[in-house]
């Protein structure tokens, strides 16, 4: 295919003509710029430019668009909104959160992602008490509203995905070591570890649905250790049967 040389540099019995040469080199450098019109490529182009140049502005696009989800899920939850919705609520081109996530699962599943490694920061500043990881597991219910209505749905997104798997293994490895004081031998521990576990989401669930009394007032953490005190220093392991 030796045309386009030859349309470039210009017949070869007219010689070489630097000045057409770089006429034409012009002419497809603003055609692979997408200033000139060229069939049905212009759409494309224009697409692409736009996501590039909102790339700079936001400066992270995915952490952008990431914030606007949290964000959304806030306000209507999970299901109360698209990508394009969310698209235009970060100011980003339509096609951007599908670009970094593939679809709405894709972009939830960065949610969860992100959620269990900030649970997981949350545990470990806690300690191995399991009266402040408690504590710690309702705090950031309350304030990470938004991520632990996703982490615990694993219906919202790929719950096998690496990042998801290795960070909620993580925190769940922080949670259960608070319970190995509560009782002896494998068995004994998964069972204090889920009435753990229960009794701390149980709680959360409740203050952030509301159905919680009214006059129990003060900060949801404050209001959560002295039943959690309750639950766990009473809390005395299964009597072995024979």
């Amino acid at each position: 295919m030796r045309w386009p040389f030859r349309w470039l540099l210009g017949h070869r019995s007219w010689g070489v003509d630097p000045n057409l040469v770089t006429d034409k080199i012009a002419w497809v450098r603003n055609l692979v710029n997408g200033q000139i019109l060229f069939g049905g490529n212009r759409p494309r182009l224009e697409e692409e430019r736009t996501i590039s140049q909102r790339t700079y502005h936001h400066g992270n696009l995915r952490r952008t668009i990431i914030d606007a989800a949290v964000q959304a899920i806030t306000e209507s939850g999970p299901a109360g909104w698209s990508l394009r919705e969310l698209a235009r609520r970060a100011n980003v081109s339509h096609a951007a959160p599908a670009h970094h996530f593939g679809d709405k699962t894709g972009l939830l599943t960065a949610v969860a992602a992100e959620g269990f490694e900030l649970f997981a920061d949350a545990l470990a500043r806690a300690g191995d008490d399991l009266l402040d990881l408690g504590t710690a597991y309702v705090r950031f219910a309350t304030d990470h509203r938004a991520y632990f209505e996703v982490m615990f749905r694993p219906e919202l997104y790929r719950a096998d995905d690496p990042e998801v798997t290795r960070a909620r293994a993580r925190a769940g490895d922080l949670l259960t070591k608070g319970t190995r004081t509560l009782a002896t031998g494998e068995e004994q521990e998964r069972t204090a570890a889920l009435a753990a576990w229960s009794i701390v989401h149980g709680f959360s669930t409740l203050w952030l649905s509301g159905a919680l009394p009214d006059d129990l007032t003060g900060p949801p953490e404050t209001a959560a250790r002295p039943v959690l005190q309750v639950l766990f220093k009473g809390w005395q392991p299964p009597t072995a049967t024979t």
